[in-house]
């Protein structure tokens, strides 16, 4: 039997057919704006020229999953501003055109840490935590087989644990994410804040002379370089990603933690020191705590996940 996992994202719709933890097959089209129907025409469009494509039966698929961002309710009820979704009922809408066939939709950031949990760097853990270190800081808790998601199906949003007051605000409306210390945007808002207080960096030289071309990976190479204001911006970013993991070990003590998204390319940097950082932040400074490695999954991590709900 096959699952096939399908990963909606803002630009693009990705599905994969997969078997025993491996996509043998994959197509993916542009994401379409229209809403609910619109969205459920082109994933069954996507599914049917999967099995087309592969020629297999309908009757050897066992389930469809979705991984979509936005907030999805233990119900199925997704709300995604930028896909135009209120409440919208993707999966049953599925169902009906594939009849016998179990659809189960889930958060993407979930999805995510339930590929790393089901076939990648948290496979043979009882217990996980992925984090996603890219424009924002998503997440996943993985426990027993099951994403834990909470009560109303907004549980996880690690990326908007409080940690402290910061310069600039988050898109919540909220000061102090996590997400405004130690994601990709974050790193890049305080290197631009740096260079246009005067302090000299070969990081404006690498982009340029213009603040928006500064990228996360011109800021890490120059960490490696040595440049003052480069190790200031990443001894910051570690120091607040250190608190941000320190309370995700208070309070569910995983025995693994995962980092993936665009910053854990630069997993050299990142690992170095860093579970040592972390117990610094714990009432018991010589306690244990779980492994904290790089994500093995980076663009299949959505489908592979769907595919396992």
């Amino acid at each position: 039997m096959y699952s096939i996992g399908i990963d909606v994202g803002g630009m693009s719709i990705k599905s994969g057919i997969v078997k025993n933890g491996e996509i043998i097959h994959s197509l993916s089209k542009e994401t379409s704006r229209g809403g609910v129907e619109v969205l459920v025409q082109d994933i069954e469009n996507l599914v049917q020229e999967l099995l087309k494509e592969k020629k297999i039966n309908i009757k050897e698929i066992k389930n469809i999953g979705i991984g979509i961002p936005g907030v999805v309710t233990n119900d199925g009820a997704v709300t995604c501003v930028n896909l135009g979704l209120n409440n919208s009922l993707i999966a049953p809408a599925l169902e009906e055109k594939f009849e016998g066939i179990r659809v189960c939709i889930g958060n993407d950031a979930n999805v995510a840490a339930l590929a790393e949990y089901s076939y990648g760097s948290m496979r043979g853990f009882d217990s996980g935590v992925m984090i996603t270190l890219g424009t924002g800081i998503g997440g996943g808790v993985v426990i027993n087989d099951k994403l834990i998601t909470g009560a109303n199906g907004i549980g996880a949003e690690i990326g908007h644990m409080m940690i402290s007051s910061n310069h600039f605000e988050c898109n919540c409306g909220n000061n102090g994410c996590f997400e405004t210390f130690c994601s990709a945007t974050a790193i890049i808002k305080y290197a631009q804040k740096k260079v246009l207080e005067g302090a000299k960096t070969s990081i404006i030289e690498k982009s340029e002379n213009d603040i928006n071309n500064i990228t996360a990976k011109m800021i890490f190479d120059c960490y490696r370089e040595n440049d003052e204001v480069a190790i200031e911006i990443v001894n910051r970013f570690k120091k607040y990603l250190a608190m941000g993991l320190a309370n995700i070990v208070n309070f569910i003590d995983p025995k693994v933690i995962s980092i993936g998204g665009g910053l854990s390319n630069a997993s050299d940097v990142i690992l170095d020191g860093l579970s040592d950082q972390v117990k610094q932040h714990l009432p018991f400074k010589e306690s244990n705590i779980g492994e904290i490695v790089i994500a093995k999954f980076k663009n299949d991590a959505g489908i592979l996940g769907a595919s396992a709900l």
